[in-house]
């Protein structure tokens, strides 16, 4: 099982040092995967929980893949609807060549009712368009990119009925954010999904957490590891961990989630 970094690529502390430095720790330590999220107008309902600047993912991974040399590189999540289909499709087909075929495409529906007016994009009809939006990519790639080509997973986010049923249809993976093991065992239990690639918290603390609704993630580094191998029992192929806790003055303090990263990474490399 491969391990990925939800990396901020928003808020008062961001800029292109901390990002570049993101990428140097998480490649130096072992990891696998470094994504980042997407917003396209940082309206009041966005700049709320992710203030500016926000960089955009497709620019910021683009440059990202110039400095690392082994990590995959994905997004967690692209608002779908928010961009033309044939501009993702060739967006991503250029990130993956240029990358080695390292890029990731990682998708959501969005949520954010104001900027999706900001963009004139109907907001109901945001799980539609997505849905319509896949089958355009997939038609877009097979036909200009050719059966030879390197392949772009596709991770679908959500886990409503239709996010499962998008999964199915479309995705290479199921790509949950931040659901607790017993939510994931159980859509897990009752669906076949074609595979699976969470986002889960990675919040540690001193004791353990004993709370009976503890989100995956959250805890000592021991409930976090145990956490990381039920996901595997659970058949996960990539685990996603998100040190971003919804606060933008965390951006300002990046040192936190570079020390918790550390210790998972210690750990797992150190024999029990």
């Amino acid at each position: 099982m491969q391990l990925g970094v939800s990396v901020p690529n928003f808020g008062p502390g961001t800029d292109p040092g901390v990002l570049r430095e993101w990428a140097r720790i998480t490649e130096g330590l072992g990891f696998d995967l470094l994504m980042v999220s997407d917003h396209v107008a940082v309206t009041p309902d966005v700049a709320e929980r992710y203030p500016e600047p926000f960089y955009e993912p497709f620019t910021t991974l683009s440059w990202l893949a110039g400095l690392t040399t082994r990590m995959r590189l994905g997004t967690t999540v692209l608002v779908l609807p928010y961009r033309h289909p044939l501009l993702v499709a060739r967006m991503a087909a250029n990130l993956n060549q240029l990358s080695g075929g390292r890029f990731v495409l990682g998708v959501g529906v969005g949520w954010a009712r104001q900027e999706f007016d900001a963009l004139g994009v109907p907001f109901t009809a945001r799980g539609r368009l997505t849905d319509e939006y896949l089958g355009a990519l997939r038609e877009a790639w097979h036909t200009e990119i050719g059966d030879g080509a390197c392949p772009i997973p596709v991770w679908v986010g959500g886990h409503s009925e239709a996010a499962i049923r998008r999964t199915v249809r479309f995705g290479d993976a199921w790509h949950p954010l931040r659901l607790s093991l017993p939510q994931m065992r159980s859509v897990l239990t009752n669906h076949s999904l074609p595979a699976f690639a969470p986002r889960i918290a990675l919040r540690m603390t001193d004791t353990p957490v004993d709370a009976p609704e503890r989100p995956a993630g959250v805890g000592s580094v021991e409930q976090i590891l145990d956490d990381l191998g039920q996901l595997r029992l659970l058949g996960a192929d990539t685990v996603v961990l998100d040190p971003y806790h919804g606060d933008p003055e965390e951006t300002r303090r990046p040192e936190a989630a570079w020390r918790a990263l550390t210790a998972v990474a210690t750990h797992r490399r150190t024999p029990s």
